[in-house]
């Protein structure tokens, strides 16, 4: 089992639709299609910071999911276009990490 650390930078004065976009389509949509979330974040006091967290038990289960959702045609057409409005895409910055012998996550 593995985690992906996904930090993103949002636009300026977007946080709040960003996170209603997550939390109402996004988390949802990617739940129903077999992901687990860990956790979702925001910058305490840097609005632009967002990270979250999603959990994997092999990478052949994230191959599969990654198809699965970022290859759907509600990704593509309808998720997709208001992500990159709202993030800049340039800055997302993916970790997978894993936990150690006694992490509460394990």
């Amino acid at each position: 089992m593995f985690y992906e650390l996904r930090q993103y930078k949002i636009q300026s004065g977007k946080m709040d639709e960003w996170v209603a976009l997550m939390e109402e389509e996004i988390i949802p949509f990617q739940v129903a299609n077999g992901m687990v979330i860990v956790g979702s974040f925001r910058g305490e006091k840097d609005d632009s910071v967002y990270v979250w967290l999603r959990r994997f038990d092999s990478e052949e289960e994230r191959e599969r999911l990654y198809r699965k959702v970022y290859g759907s045609d509600r990704w593509r057409s309808e998720i997709q276009p208001r992500v990159s409005q709202l993030m800049d895409t340039s800055s997302v910055n993916v970790q997978r990490i894993v936990a150690t012998p006694r992490s509460v996550v394990r």
